[in-house]
């Protein structure tokens, strides 16, 4: 501070010759439209707090270094308020009790300590407004006389990236440029992250009791995660909806749940809160017997629409009805709007007891659990922003469980007899965060055309002419099943999705959205393709089951081809808005 202190007049005289609208050029076209608060961590001369000022912004402009301070206040405009605060604290600041549509740290990131760089992060993320952008410019040199003499410590953007990651902001820029005072060992990079909005309240709810939400386990993230899964991949489970909730059966929730945690206990026996005790099937609510009789149930088995015989449906109905008691007392009752008591999700449970018969997993038969309620607008959100949302709860349920682990670093932990060798490592500490990352996978995610490539090959048998459904040219032996949307983007082989195309068509569309004008030259194929493969089989009634469970506006019951190719016209809109995928237009 004190270089700063003694060189502070010929300093601000440097800082200001320069232009902010060229040494910001790289980013300032992301600075929102209408303006409102803004916040220049480490103002120095004032030259940015200024120039904000001047396109309608009031800016609270921090600055730790006295001199600095006096000297820039004198020049400044009647927008900009001055503040001696500092970080990582900025302790002062927060107490002020504002939230800023713009943060700005420009040549600041490089006088924070490596230690106190995470905390620094968190508390300025959490002085965002919802929509709000953070713009970090990073200066990267390498004149040792300099840094020491200045305090300057090396930075990363990769470094900024996994902190933004953690709490759940979006990176929509990152940008190199050179020095503009002409250094030639000084080069500067700007990343700009965004604190997502979705306009309704939605996404900073969600966002905050993902983040920052008391956790005494991992259950409200496991709610959260079942929530979106069931949103983004099988929205039309959906029994019943007002203009304020939807409401989707709670054995469904209990479903995904159980598809959840299975291998994160039956595979990894990974800690789930502070007082789970994995070896010893102790100190969680959900996992009784029936869960763990599961262990020889593949989860690929639970999907819907799966039949399942008598031995193995008793302990799937038992361990569905567990998980939704303990929804019901957890999650769902803790989860509320902050500072509020008031629940978000809403839920009736309904008593089932387990049939020595074969079982279908379906929409009836997973209402007979009770109701889950949602606000419509959450519900939205979780579809609309799944691609972005379940990698935020996956990062935080990692940072959860490692820990857990770390706080137990003196529980003796033994493999035991019932887990999956090779799985397991005795130092918990040194667990990769690979496996625990390997643990969250959701288990549906294999690509399997399996199916329809045995229809393909029973209708050759037949003799029948199958043809490429986006060319139209007929297939011999070599053709290719195609995930119509692409398996990359979303996770899906229900059958309706395979189609079967030529090597030379599935090569060129790769990972491709096909287009709203290539679906509808190839309607007829598409449905000739079903009627033929499916219709004609003893698997409609999957095919049936899966298109009402994954595909909007089918109702229970359909069987019109016509009714479901629209249904699906509308879940590519849906894709092609919610992740802007490429098309391909055949």
């Amino acid at each position: 501070m004190s270089y700063y202190s003694d060189n502070a007049a010929p300093l601000i005289s440097r800082y200001n010759s320069l232009d902010p609208e060229a040494l910001h050029g790289t980013w300032s076209h992301l600075i929102p439209e209408d303006p409102g608060m803004a916040l220049d961590i480490g103002a120095g001369s004032g030259r940015d707090a200024n120039w904000l000022a001047e396109k309608g912004w009031d800016v609270i402009a921090v600055e730790p270094c006295k001199a600095f301070r006096e000297l820039a206040q004198k020049n400044s405009g009647a927008n900009v308020i001055w503040m001696d605060d500092k970080l990582p604290g900025l302790k002062s600041l927060r107490t002020a009790g504002h939230r800023f549509k713009l943060i700005l740290l420009s040549a600041v990131w490089m006088h924070i300590p490596e230690g106190k760089r995470e905390r620094a992060f968190r508390i300025i993320s959490e002085l965002l407004l919802p929509g709000g952008i953070l713009v970090f410019t990073l200066r990267h040199g390498k004149d040792e006389r300099e840094n020491n003499e200045r305090g300057f410590y090396s930075v990363k953007s990769s470094e900024l990236e996994s902190f933004a990651k953690q709490r759940a902001l979006v990176q929509v820029c990152c940008e190199e440029s050179e020095d503009h005072l002409a250094r030639s060992n000084v080069r500067w990079e700007s990343l700009v992250f965004q604190l997502p909005d979705d306009g309704t309240g939605s996404l900073p709810l969600l966002r905050h009791i993902i983040v920052n939400d008391d956790k005494s386990s991992t259950y409200k993230l496991g709610l959260l995660r079942a929530l979106i899964r069931i949103a983004e991949g099988a929205p039309g489970m959906v029994t019943r909806r007002t203009d304020k909730t939807v409401e989707i059966p709670f054995g469904l929730v209990g479903l995904y749940w159980i598809k959840l945690y299975m291998p994160l206990l039956l595979s990894h026996c990974l800690k789930q809160s502070p007082n789970h005790k994995p070896d010893e099937q102790k100190g969680l609510r959900f996992a009784k017997d029936h869960f763990y009789q599961l262990k020889q149930i593949s989860s690929f088995d639970l999907r819907i629409g799966a039949m399942l015989d008598a031995t193995h449906a008793r302990p799937v109905i038992s361990a569905i009805r567990d998980v939704c008691e303990n929804i019901q007392i957890n999650p769902a009752n803790f989860t509320t709007y902050p500072g509020r008591s008031e629940q978000v999700f809403q839920c009736s449970r309904q008593s089932v007891r387990s049939r020595d018969k074969p079982w279908r997993i379906d929409k009836e038969t997973l209402a007979d659990f009770g109701v889950f309620e949602i606000p419509a607008a959450i519900w939205q959100c979780l579809g609309q922003y799944a691609c972005w949302l379940e990698p935020v709860i996956i990062n935080e349920w990692v940072r959860l469980m490692r820990g857990y682990e770390k706080k137990n670093k003196d529980y003796q932990y033994t493999t035991p007899q019932w887990a999956v060798s090779g799985q397991h490592i005795s130092d918990r500490d040194s667990y990769p965060e690979k496996d625990y990352r390997r643990a969250l996978e959701w288990e549906e995610g294999r690509r399997d055309t399996g199916l329809a490539r045995e229809r393909v090959h029973a209708l050759f048998q037949d003799g029948e002419s199958i043809r490429c459904v986006w060319t139209n040219t007929r297939l011999r032996e070599r053709y290719e099943i195609d995930h119509c949307f692409p398996w990359s983007r979303w996770f899906n082989n229900d059958l309706w999705n395979l189609m079967p195309a030529s090597e030379k068509a599935n090569e060129s569309k790769k990972d491709k959205l096909p287009s709203a004008p290539l679906m509808h030259n190839s309607r007829e194929r598409i449905t000739d393709w079903w009627n033929s493969a499916y219709f004609n089989s003893a698997i409609k009634e999957q095919f049936l089951l899966e298109a009402e469970a994954a595909l909007p506006l089918v109702s229970d019951g359909t069987s019109d081809l016509a009714i479901i190719f629209e249904a699906v016209m509308h879940q590519r809109a849906r894709l092609k808005a919610n992740q802007q995928l490429v098309e391909w237009n055949g």
